[in-house]
């Protein structure tokens, strides 16, 4: 598909897999990484079929995050020179963000599975997940303000919503490494397995678990939870009206319900493609 990551989708699960294979390079991200990135998780998202996404990669580290060669001046984004580059900076890195941004948005649930490092724009891309897990010797670090910049795709505004507002500053802050034990305890991972093979299988089974449930259902609760991440909670609860009005299936419910008293597997539809106007 591209040099940075494979992507299968399973048409027994409904399980898309998405890996980073570039372990010598510690699964660095270049630039034409975010656009690959976006492309791949919106067309999953809009085909309809997918009900889960896991996000894994290949080697010792998850992501050493964005390659430093790319802040040696050879990147056209980073010309501030005057104001019309300054505002086309504006617009440009609106872009890259837009790109986490489809991990957020998909309509599926999506599970990043962390080994070793998840170090600058890897943490931005495992926050804008739904669940994380991690191995043991994973740690998780705002690496961007060790080379003087703040970081900018995500994670300074999602972090605070994950864990404690004072572990998302002191990460932000010092740029420290937040270890496996500490990142289970303040709720930025579900889950800490010894290995990357138990972290993926782990992460597997939960997505088998989510992809099990009625696509509508778990679409419309990601939807949900997402806007009242947001929202207040007043303004929350009217989205949830109005959501709950658009998607509410007895029909949906019956074939759950069945398979549930039955104890098998249901047999869902799946989501109605997007189709571009």
């Amino acid at each position: 598909m591209n040099e940075f990551f494979t992507l299968d989708l399973d048409p027994a699960t409904h399980i898309a897999t998405l890996e980073l294979n570039q372990p010598a390079r510690m699964n660095t991200l270049a630039p034409p990484f975010f656009p690959a990135l976006r492309d791949a998780v919106c067309r999953l998202s809009d085909e309809g079929r997918t009900r889960a996404l896991v996000v894994r990669s290949t080697g010792k580290h998850f992501s050493a995050g964005m390659a430093l060669d790319v802040f040696a001046g050879n990147f056209g984004l980073l010309d501030l020179t005057d104001a019309r580059k300054r505002l086309s900076f504006q617009d440009g890195l609106r872009r890259l963000m837009a790109c986490i941004d489809a991990l957020d948005e998909a309509r599926f649930p999506t599970l990043c599975v962390v080994q070793g490092g998840c170090i600058g724009g890897a943490l931005d891309l495992a926050a804008a997940c739904d669940l994380r897990v991690c191995t043991a010797d994973a740690f998780f670090t705002v690496q961007e303000i060790q080379i003087g910049m703040v970081a900018d795709l995500g994670v300074l505004q999602r972090l605070p919503r994950i864990v404690p507002g004072a572990v998302a500053r002191e990460m932000a802050y010092t740029g420290e490494r937040l270890g496996a034990e500490r990142a289970l305890a303040t709720g930025l991972v579900n889950a800490v397995l010894p290995d990357a093979a138990s972290a993926n299988a782990h992460a597997q089974a939960l997505a088998v678990s989510i992809a099990a449930k009625s696509p509508l259902a778990i679409s419309g609760s990601k939807r949900a939870l997402n806007f009242a991440r947001d929202h207040g909670t007043a303004e929350s609860l009217d989205q949830m009206t109005l959501l709950q009005s658009a998607i509410f299936d007895i029909g949906e419910m019956a074939t759950a319900i069945e398979a549930w008293k039955a104890k098998r597997p249901a047999n869902y539809a799946p989501l109605t493609s997007v189709v571009d106007p």
